[in-house]
């Protein structure tokens, strides 16, 4: 066979290494993967009755909110809060929410650590750098902002807790039990007073208005 007559592979546009891939295509593969969290729901409330749980997504939002308003009255960076409870649970797109009995039998934080470091390995430098730092910050929980963030992240359990107990599930009620013995900031202690007592329905209620 003449070399004319050979067939030359075309090349492959999409370089299989992934470190030569274009940066925002390797940004627009960690959006995905971060709305995989929608469908991951949070296993712990099973144990309550509860089938079908807040997803992952749901919760992480939600502790932003928290977190962004702890801030504030903590006197606190709330760009770092936000960012550590946006990120907090990005892991569980690859290895699940794990139920807390599950933690009791395997060690599951060196596994957090390392899907975390591949998610984001890839990433602009810069913002790699950021989510690592705040990450590391959150876990040593020797900062102000990953106290607030961490506090963020138990009150929005006591929240979601008090709406199940209102919603037919008693079982949510022993997470009184044992999770707000964990808040630290003098905000989230205040709150978690008037949750005690809270209607979650309340809001709702005084928006609506009926006329004839």
């Amino acid at each position: 066979m003449k070399s004319s007559d050979k067939k030359t592979k075309p090349k492959n546009k999409n370089n299989s290494n992934p470190q030569r891939l274009e940066p925002h295509r390797r940004a627009l593969d960690f959006f995905a993967e971060a709305g995989l969290l929608k469908l991951i729901h949070r296993s712990g409330w099973w144990v309550a009755g509860i089938a079908n749980p807040e997803s992952v997504a749901e919760h992480c939002f939600r502790c932003a909110v928290i977190g962004y308003y702890l801030a504030h009255l903590e006197g606190v960076d709330p760009y770092k809060v936000v960012v550590m409870t946006l990120f907090n649970d990005i892991h569980e797109a690859r290895i699940n929410d794990l139920h807390k009995m599950g933690h009791y039998y395997i060690d599951f934080k060196d596994a957090e650590r390392k899907v975390f470091k591949d998610q984001v390995k890839f990433l602009d430098e810069k913002i790699k750098l950021e989510l690592e730092c705040f990450r590391r910050e959150y876990e040593d929980q020797q900062t102000k902002e990953g106290i607030v963030a961490r506090d963020a992240d138990i009150l929005e359990c006591l929240v979601q807790a008090k709406e199940y107990v209102e919603h037919g599930y008693p079982g949510a009620q022993k997470f009184f039990n044992r999770a707000p013995g964990y808040l630290k900031t003098k905000t989230a202690k205040k709150m978690w007073q008037q949750i005690k007592s809270w209607d979650p329905s309340s809001w709702w209620q005084e928006v609506v208005k009926f006329e004839r």
